[in-house]
């Protein structure tokens, strides 16, 4: 990342704001600082946290806690980037392990306002914070190329969104990626989904390519192989393929590696993502030399006449804790007029609010 001050297009007023990132697993909950000097208008974090979800009984209580914990005083804004479908006043996502009204948690916070953005729209406002020396290089060209940018992230689930840049706030596209059906290309791909589709006759892309995907994609492949069935989280799943010393782990990762840079190849035609693609969330930083070692770019590339296209496309890895929380702010504070106001039901549906998974 830039300075600790990130920079905004809009001007901002002097009070403060709790910005949070939540997702199925974790909660990044960060007190922000308006401030105004000689270059214009920014932000600066002032307090930063990260919760365990299933260690409290409501997203609410995990806010609560930040707040009389480490800002102890009022706050009257929340900018929340969350996880889930947005339906009326309810956060529709099964990856959340509890229900979220949004009424209600404006309710009990005692806000006056509420602001509710995709997590990963939130994470693409986040990416023109990035700098250079903030990610890996994994593939195409160094230097930046105009045109749009994608932001994809396999955390619990799988996320996405099109960053556009343009004079003043960029235009930033929530997708639902990981909601979209899992096309296989190899022929253990092809034996995964059929193993698979015994659960579900709809196999999303999410899961495979995610952290839940990673556990189902070894499950699967225990079946394949004719191991017994065994549960693993997707750390263990990374950790055992990084030691070397479980061969199903390390073809687990590989595989998930080779389908996740066939899948990212599809996304980038699809959106046309000649400004490089950021890659973000949970899971890949804890696989990063795997991934680096994958046949991830090979199967990236594999596109037939659009090999040439693609190889001008440069492919990041950032790793960074906060982006989840600088992207919320940068959004609440550079929204236009259509996403201002106090978030209700009404004003939620209106203006679509969505969001996809960690």
């Amino acid at each position: 990342m830039r300075e600790n001050r990130y920079r905004i297009a809009s001007r901002v007023a002097g009070q403060p704001l709790i910005a949070a990132d939540v997702g199925g697993t974790h909660a990044r909950i960060a007190s922000i600082v308006p401030v105004t000097d000689g270059r214009g208008s920014a932000f600066a974090i002032a307090d930063y946290c990260k919760y365990a979800c299933a260690d409290y009984p409501s997203l609410a209580s995990i806010i609560e806690v930040f707040r009389d914990t480490r800002v102890r005083a009022p706050v009257p804004a929340v900018a929340l980037a969350i996880a889930g479908f947005v339906v009326d006043d309810a956060v529709v996502n099964v990856n959340l392990p509890w229900p979220v009204s949004i009424s209600g948690l404006r309710a009990r916070l005692g806000v006056d306002e509420l602001a509710v953005v995709n997590d990963f729209k939130a994470i693409a406002y986040a990416v023109g914070h990035v700098d250079d020396a903030s990610a890996l290089l994994l593939g195409g060209p160094a230097e930046h190329r105009p045109g749009p940018m994608l932001v994809v992230g396999p955390g619990t689930g799988l996320g996405g969104a099109v960053h556009i840049a343009r004079e003043g706030r960029p235009v930033i596209l929530a997708t639902e990626v990981g909601q979209a059906t899992l096309a296989a290309t190899t022929d253990i791909e092809f034996d995964v989904l059929r193993e698979l589709r015994k659960r579900s006759p709809r196999v999303l892309i999410e899961h495979v390519l995610s952290g839940t995907g990673l556990s189902n994609l070894h499950a699967a492949m225990r079946a394949l192989r004719g191991v017994p069935p065994h549960a693993q989280t997707p750390a263990q799943i990374s950790a055992a393929a990084l030691a070397g010393d479980d061969a199903l782990a390390s073809e687990t990762v590989e595989v998930f590696c080779g389908w996740f840079g066939s899948v990212l190849g599809d996304l980038a035609l699809l959106y046309g993502a000649q400004g490089g693609i950021y890659l973000a969330g949970g899971v890949l930083p804890q696989m990063k030399d795997l991934l680096v070692r994958s046949r991830f770019i090979e199967r990236f590339l594999d596109k037939g006449a659009m090999r040439e296209a693609l190889a001008r496309t440069s492919i990041r890895l950032v790793d960074h804790a906060q982006l989840g929380v600088i992207g919320a702010a940068s959004w609440y504070f550079d929204r236009d007029d259509s996403e201002r106001g106090t978030t209700s039901a009404a004003t939620a549906h209106r203006t679509g609010t969505k969001a996809t998974t960690d």
